[in-house]
């Protein structure tokens, strides 16, 4: 299964997903080893270091110098990994608004992970992006 590529059928389609988690980003240095009970959402190599994005309670067991609290919010619609300008529209609109915003995109599903106090903003305008689009 590919996923859709459709622009217009994905921002009409998208369902917004806000899950009741506060995430956080944490870095790990090369060669250090992930702590014991951290359970990463995901996880990225980069030269200065491992990215985690990590449940912010984890990162506080574990002693990580964590940054960006945030929710997730799962875009639940299966967008192709080559699907042109799904995000740019989705970024664009939370902009506009005056949010950063961290998406990340999987094999089945972008996510999207906004500052925790503006969590319910946030999916107030995907829905009307999505509205807007048809959907």
């Amino acid at each position: 299964m590919t996923g859709e590529t459709d622009l217009q059928k994905l921002l009409a389609s998208m369902t917004p997903q806000l899950l009741p988690e506060i995430y956080a980003f944490a870095s790990l240095a090369p060669g250090v080893t992930l702590p014991d009970g951290l359970d990463p959402v995901m996880q990225f190599g980069e030269r200065e270091g491992r990215t985690l994005i990590v449940p912010e309670d984890q990162a506080k067991a574990a002693g990580l110098a964590a940054t960006f609290r945030c929710r997730m919010i799962t875009l639940d619609i299966h967008s192709s990994l080559e699907a042109v300008g799904f995000l740019a529209a989705i970024t664009a609109r939370l902009a506009a608004a005056g949010m950063g915003v961290n998406p990340v995109s999987a094999f089945y599903h972008d996510h999207l992970f906004v500052p925790a106090e503006r969590a319910e903003e946030a999916l107030a305008i995907l829905r009307q992006l999505a509205a807007d689009s048809g959907g």
